[in-house]
């Protein structure tokens, strides 16, 4: 069975980064839950500094603390995917974002890995006491709301947004439900932080 993790970016994972970035650019996919690495792809160190303000920034319109996260799988050491942890939510990310962004690389979608990587970022949330966690997806993303409804997602909205195109779904997650509910299943599939 693959174990996967989350690792927090580092200097050590500058290349493997950057081609994470860069398998979605050749392909014209949408990036998300990096964090904004794809503006800095030639400013790594950069980045890893814009994540540090990003922990300790003081919510605000524009701005709320964030975490944001490599998906490493374990027998090769290969970013699979990202994700990003809102850890409070401002009054647009109320409207339109939520709590969690996440991505996986285009070449490694379709394996169950954003299950894993959502499961990983709901333990998270735990240790940050976050009940519950808002998520939205575009409609015509189905591997992203099966993820949600995988881990317990409940739909509670769709709207339109002026800041995508389209329809927009908007998912809640109760932490601790999903977390026992699935935890069976997705525990051995995750590789313990030493």
């Amino acid at each position: 069975m693959e174990r996967l993790r989350h690792v927090v970016p580092s200097m050590e994972y500058m290349e493997k980064g950057i081609d994470y970035i860069q398998e979605h650019i050749n392909v014209g996919s949408h990036i998300n839950g990096s964090g904004g690495l794809d503006r800095y792809l030639d400013n790594y160190k950069g980045w890893l500094e814009k994540l540090e303000q990003d922990k300790r920034c003081i919510p605000g319109p524009e701005r709320v603390p964030a975490e944001t996260y490599y998906l490493i799988r374990e027998e090769d050491n290969k970013i699979v995917g990202m994700i990003n942890i809102r850890l409070v939510l401002n009054d647009r990310l109320r409207k339109c974002g939520g709590h969690i962004g996440y991505g996986i690389r285009p070449s490694e979608r379709q394996k169950g890995y954003n299950k894993t990587n959502l499961y990983l970022a709901l333990l998270r949330c735990q240790e940050l006491g976050i009940k519950e966690v808002y998520l939205d997806c575009d409609y015509n993303n189905p591997g992203s709301y099966k993820t949600m409804e995988a881990l317990g997602g409940i739909r509670i909205k769709e709207y339109e947004s002026k800041y995508h195109k389209g329809k927009i779904y908007r998912y809640i997650i109760n932490v601790e439900e999903a977390i026992y509910n699935h935890k069976e299943e997705y525990e051995p599939k995750i590789l313990k932080k030493k």
